[in-house]
C-alpha cells in the first residue's frame, strides 16, 4: 500500500515551505489539494524523489462556503503537469444541494455532477481519477471500474466507523473485487485516518492528516509489541506525549500515565527510531516578559491576568517538539506502508468480527 502524506507541516506559507524541504528525505509520496495551493497563493514545485497526488480540496473549499471553478482547476493542472503524478477530479459535494431535495436525490445529484466534471477534464485532454462518495448511487461505482484502472473513494470524512465499513464491505465484495476476492482496478482511500480500515481492504493507496494532526495533539503512534517485534497488523497505540496535553491528567492516555511496563515499551520505540521524550520545566512570568533562549509560551494571553506561564525546554524531545512528533510520525506511517501486504490480496469479509 502506498501511504501518501497529506496536511501542513507549517503554520505560515513561509514555515511550510522550509519544512517541506527539511522532510523531503522523509517520505516519498506526498498529497497537497489545490485548494489550499492558491488560498496560500503557493507555488506548484516538488523535488523529484517525491511523487505528488493533487487533489481538487473540494471538501475544504465547501466547508469555507468557497467554490472551485473546474477551468481554473484544469489551467492549474496543465501548467504544473511537470510536478503532478496524479490528480483527481473535481468532486462535487452532496451538501451542495442540500437545499433541493431529499438526502438520496442529493447524492445522485452530486454523483452527477462530480461525473460532469469528469467528463469536462476529460474533453480538455486531462486524465483525473474519478472519485466514488459515500452515500451515492453504486451504479456511479460500477460504470468508474469499467471505464478506469484506477479509481478513489471519498467522502468518509466524518462517517462513523461502523457505517463507513458497512459501506466499504459492499464496495469492495460487490463491486471491486472479482468472485475470488481480488481487486479489479487500483483503489486510493481519501482521508483515511483508521488504521482499522486500513488493514481491512486492499487499497492500492491511501491518504491522511493523521500524522500531523496526531503530533499538533501531543501524541505519537507505537506499534504493539509482540514476541520481541514491533507488529503493525494490528491496532496500534496513539500515546499523549507532550507535557502541556490535558490528557496527562488522564489515566492510560499520556505516557507519564501508562502502567510501568507499557511506558517502558512505549520509551523502546520511541528510542528505537532515535527519539527521546525530552523534558521541559515551567515557570509563571509577568506580562510583557520576553521569551529567552529554549523558552516558548506555554498558554495564550490572558488580560485578565498579570502572569503568563512559560515552558523553559531543558531537554529537546517529543514532549516538548511538535516537529519531532511529526517525524516519528512520518517513520511510522512509513514503516505501516512497509508491513502491509503486498497489493494486490485477497478481501473477504470476516464475519465474526463485530462492526462497533
Amino acid at each position: 500500500m502506498i501511504f501518501y502524506f497529506a496536511g501542513v507541516p507549517g503554520g505560515s506559507l513561509a514555515g511550510w515551505y522550509k519544512r517541506e524541504a527539511e522532510l523531503v528525505p522523509m517520505w516519498t509520496h506526498r498529497l497537497w489539494t489545490y485548494y489550499w495551493i492558491i488560498e496560500h497563493r503557493g507555488v506548484m514545485e516538488k523535488p523529484d524523489c517525491i511523487e505528488m497526488f493533487l487533489d481538487s480540496g473540494a471538501f475544504s473549499a465547501w466547508t469555507k462556503g468557497a467554490q472551485i471553478r473546474i477551468r481554473d482547476y484544469i489551467a492549474f493542472i496543465k501548467r504544473h503537469q511537470q510536478y503532478i503524478d496524479h490528480y483527481a477530479n473535481l468532486d462535487v459535494i452532496a451538501d451542495t444541494f442540500k437545499k433541493r431535495g431529499a438526502a438520496s436525490a442529493l447524492y445522485r445529484k452530486a454523483a452527477e455532477a462530480t461525473l460532469h466534471n469528469q467528463q469536462v477534464m476529460e474533453k480538455a485532454g486531462l486524465n483525473p481519477i474519478p472519485v466514488f462518495h459515500y452515500g451515492e448511487p453504486f451504479e456511479f461505482l460500477q460504470m468508474y471500474l469499467e471505464k478506469y484502472e484506477y479509481i478513489a473513494l471519498g467522502g468518509l470524512v466524518g462517517v462513523p466507523v461502523g457505517l463507513a465499513i458497512e459501506f466499504l464491505d459492499k464496495c469492495f465484495s460487490d463491486y471491486i473485487c472479482d468472485n475470488e476476492g481480488m481487486p479489479k482496478v487500483k483503489v486510493h482511500g481519501f482521508g483515511l485516518t483508521s488504521l482499522r480500515i486500513m488493514l481491512r481492504y486492499p487499497f492500492y493507496s491511501v491518504d491522511s492528516t493523521s500524522w500531523v494532526v496526531t503530533g499538533r495533539n501531543g501524541g505519537i503512534y507505537v506499534p504493539v509489541y509482540k514476541n520481541g517485534k514491533w507488529v503493525y497488523d494490528e491496532n496500534s497505540l496513539k500515546i499523549t506525549v507532550s507535557n502541556r496535553s490535558p490528557n496527562i491528567k488522564d489515566k492510560g492516555k499520556h505516557i507519564e500515565t501508562l502502567p510501568p511496563a507499557m511506558k517502558k515499551q512505549v520509551l523502546k520505540y520511541i528510542h528505537s527510531k532515535g527519539f527521546v521524550l525530552g523534558k521541559s520545566s515551567f515557570k509563571q512570568v509577568p506580562n510583557g516578559y520576553k521569551l529567552q533562549e529554549n523558552e516558548k509560551w506555554a498558554e495564550k494571553a490572558d488580560g485578565s491576568t498579570n502572569t503568563r506561564m512559560v515552558e523553559v525546554i531543558e531537554e529537546p524531545g517529543l514532549c516538548n517538539k511538535y516537529q519531532l512528533r511529526d517525524e516519528i510520525n512520518i517513520i511510522y506511517f512509513n514503516d505501516l506502508a512497509k508491513h502491509m501486504k503486498e497489493w494486490p490480496w485477497k478481501f473477504s469479509i470476516d464475519k465474526s468480527t463485530s462492526l462497533f
